[in-house]
């Protein structure tokens, strides 16, 4: 499996004025600005992390996902979620042929931590060698306006933590402040079943 982002949250989409305000930063100088792209890249690697404990996307913006073969003969869950738009489907033959499969005979199976791709009888086959491209969108919406409340607090207080502690090293790998972990738990995949 080979998931992958295609388009990229803009930049004026983030939160950047509320983070600025979150850490006090001083403001009416003529050099306002100047931290900004610092605080997008602790923005991005906030969302990031988040994202990655949750499995949901938080802003809209186009994923792919290529796969070998189906994970169920009639519906395949996706990464992520919430997926709010099946863009296509292409097969594509171990030289790299590809053939696109109609929507018409696909749709969008939604639900808040695995959506699925599904089918009436089975999805199409995917060519021996081969794979099964799927791309769509997936997130909360286009503005931070639509990311739930604590997923967008956890956010804030994350990129603030990194920006607090950017020159510290010892911290142990993984750790995440009790107040972010706090706020993401119940939107954090449950995971049912016996280990593989």
């Amino acid at each position: 499996m080979l998931f992958t982002e295609t388009t990229e949250v803009p930049q004026s989409a983030l939160p950047v004025a509320r983070l600025r305000d979150q850490l006090r930063l001083g403001r009416g100088f003529s050099d306002d600005a100047v931290q900004d792209e610092l605080l997008v890249g602790f923005l991005r690697a906030a969302m990031a992390a988040i994202e990655g404990r949750t499995g949901k996307a938080l802003l809209s913006r186009n994923f792919a996902l290529s796969l070998t073969a189906w994970r169920f003969p009639d519906r395949q869950p996706f990464p992520v979620a919430p997926v709010s738009a099946l863009l296509s489907v292409t097969l594509a033959d171990r030289m790299g042929a590809q053939t696109p499969v109609p929507l018409s005979s696909l749709w969008l199976e939604p639900d808040a931590n695995r959506p699925c791709l599904a089918a009436s009888g089975a999805l199409p086959s995917i060519p021996s060698g081969g794979t099964a491209r799927i791309s769509f969108t997936a997130g909360f919406g286009p503005t931070w306006a639509s990311v739930p409340p604590d997923l967008a607090q956890a956010v804030l207080m994350l990129a603030a933590h990194y920006h607090e502690y950017r020159h510290e090293t010892g911290l142990d790998g993984g750790c995440m402040p009790f107040g972010v972990a706090a706020l993401i738990e119940r939107h954090r995949p449950l995971r049912l079943g016996a280990p593989a």
